[in-house]
C-alpha cells in the first residue's frame, strides 16, 4: 500500500540520574563523594534510504522513543548513554512541524540524516558538587526529562522526469514501455491511484520517471486527488506532458494541455518554469492526414513549437522520446532542496519563569528555568535545600511571588517540591 503522509510521535531518551555515593576504604574511613554522572539519553535520528518508496511502515507504528541514559555509578563511573532511535524513511521525505505546517528538514538524498531530537543530559553525581565548602554533598542531580513531540512525514517522490496529463491519456502505459515499471493499466479514469516510479535506460545511461496521477481541472484545489499528488511533481527536473491527440475520451487536446499547465502553476509557480516535452499519445488511432491536421492546429493554438508523436501500442516514437528526455536532462541541474523553516524543533525552554496563585491560596512556580534548577534539589539535605532557596532569590522568583501576594507562612509549590515560606 502506498502512503505518502503520516503524523508520528517521537521522544528522545531521558538523561540518567547522577549517583549519590561515598568511597570508603581502609585509608579513607570517612569516605569521599564518588557518585558518577548519569548517561545522556539517546537521540531521535531520521535517515533517508532508497530501499523504501512509501511511508506505509508508519501506518501501524507511530510512536518512536529513544533509549534513556543509564544512571551514574559509584567510583565516579558515568552511566552509559542511551541508544539512538534511528528511523529510516524513503529518500524524498520531508519533516513538517505540525504547529506551523512548515518544513523543518528535507531528506532529499540517499543516506541524508537529520537529528530531530537530542537526548536529555545526564544528571551530575554528588562528586560533581564537592567543593571546599561542601566536602561531602549527599545529593545528586536527576537526568533531564525530554518531551514527546509530533512531526508530520510527507513523501515527495524523487524522480528526474514526471509524466503529467489528464486521466486515460496513456501515462501508465508509456511508463511500462519506456522503463522497468509494471503499473496497473486499465481503460478507465484514475486507474493509477499512487505515483509509479520506473528506471529508464537509454544509450547506456539511466534516469527515473514518475507517473503522476490524479490531475484534472481543479487539481490544485484538491479535485480528483490532484493536490494530494501534485507534491510528487515538485522535485522533477523535466516534465513530459502527455496529450491525447486522438481525443478518444471526448475532450479537447488543446483544453487538456491548457488546464494541466494552469493547475501546475496554481499549485507551485516554479512548476510553470520547469522544462516540458509535449508528447502526443495514441497517434496510432488516427490516419496520417488527420494526425497532421490536429498537430498543426494544436501547435497554432498553444504556440508550442517542439512536439513529439508517439504510440505506446505500436512503439512508434518511443526511442526518440527516450533520447530526447536524456538530451534535456543533461542540460538541467538537479533542483535544490526545499526551503527549511528557520526553527529549532528541539529547542528547550531554559529561561521562562511563571508564577500563579492556586485556588487553595498556595503559589505555584513553573517554567523551563525552574525545571533545570529543581533537578538537583533534595529536600532532606539541608545543604541542597539551602542552595535551592538561595537560587530562588537570585533568580528573582521570591520577588515575583511577593508581587502576587506571597506572605510568610504561605505554601509554595514547585513541581514535586512543596515548602512553607519563611522570611
Amino acid at each position: 500500500m502506498f502512503l505518502d503522509r503520516v503524523k508520528i510521535s517521537i521522544k528522545a531518551g531521558n538523561g540518567g540520574k547522577g549517583s549519590t555515593s561515598f568511597l570508603r576504604t581502609k585509608l579513607n574511613a570517612n569516605g569521599g563523594p564518588d557518585g558518577g554522572d548519569g548517561g545522556k539519553g539517546g537521540d531521535v535520528v531520521f535517515v533517508a534510504t532508497n530501499d523504501l518508496n512509501t511511508l506505509y511502515p508508519f501506518r501501524f507504528k507511530k510512536k518512536f522513543v529513544a533509549e534513556n541514559g543509564e544512571d551514574g555509578h559509584q567510583k565516579n563511573q558515568t552511566g552509559k548513554s542511551g541508544k539512538d532511535e534511528i528511523i529510516e524513511v524513503p529518500t524524498g521525505t520531508v519533516l513538517i512541524n505540525p504547529k506551523t505546517d512548515k518544513i523543518i528538514a528535507d531528506l532529499s538524498e540517499d543516506g541524508a540524516r537529520f537529528v530531530a531530537l537530542k537526548g536529555g543530559a545526564g544528571g551530575h553525581g554528588n562528586a560533581f558538587y564537592r567543593s571546599s565548602i561542601k566536602q561531602a554533598p549527599s545529593f545528586s542531580q536527576t537526568g533531564e526529562v525530554t518531551e514527546l513531540k509530533e512531526v508530520i512525514l510527507e513523501l515527495k517522490t524523487i524522480a528526474d522526469v514526471g509524466l503529467v496529463g489528464f486521466p486515460n491519456v496513456g501515462k501508465s502505459t508509456l511508463l511500462s514501455v519506456i522503463s522497468n515499471a509494471n503499473p496497473k493499466i486499465a481503460n478507465y479514469p484514475f486507474t493509477t491511484i499512487y505515483p509509479n516510479l520506473g528506471v529508464c535506460e537509454v544509450l547506456g545511461e539511466t534516469f527515473v520517471v514518475a507517473d503522476i496521477p490524479g490531475l484534472i481541472e481543479g487539481a490544485s484545489e484538491g479535485l480528483g486527488l490532484g493536490h494530494y499528488f501534485l507534491k510528487h511533481v515538485e522535485r522533477v527536473r523535466l516534465i513530459v506532458h502527455l496529450v491525447d491527440i486522438s481525443q478518444s475520451e471526448g475532450r479537447s487536446a488543446v483544453d487538456d494541455f491548457r488546464i494541466i499547465n494552469e493547475e501546475l502553476a496554481k499549485y507551485d509557480k516554479s512548476l510553470s518554469k520547469t522544462k516540458q516535452i509535449v508528447a502526443f499519445s495514441k497517434c496510432d488511432l488516427l490516419d496520417e492526414t488527420e494526425l497532421e491536421r490536429r498537430v498543426a492546429d494544436f501547435c497554432k493554438k498553444t504556440n508550442v513549437k517542439d512536439v513529439i508523436q508517439i504510440s505506446s501500442y505500436s512503439r512508434d516514437g518511443i526511442e526518440e522520446l527516450k533520447r530526447k528526455i536524456l538530451e534535456n536532462l543533461k542540460k538541467i541541474p538537479k533542483k535544490p532542496a526545499l526551503a527549511v523553516e528557520e526553527f529549532d524543533f528541539d529547542k528547550k525552554d531554559v529561561s521562562s519563569i511563571e508564577v500563579k496563585r492556586l485556588d487553595d491560596g498556595s503559589f505555584e512556580v513553573s517554567g523551563g528555568r525552574i525545571e533545570s534548577l529543581i533537578r538537583g534539589v533534595v529536600l532532606s539535605d539541608q545543604t541542597s535545600f539551602a542552595y535551592f532557596q538561595t537560587r530562588l532569590k537570585e533568580m528573582g522568583v521570591i520577588d515575583l511571588l511577593k508581587e502576587k501576594g506571597l506572605k510568610e507562612g504561605d505554601t509554595v509549590v514547585i513541581k514535586d517540591i512543596s515548602f512553607e515560606y519563611v522570611e
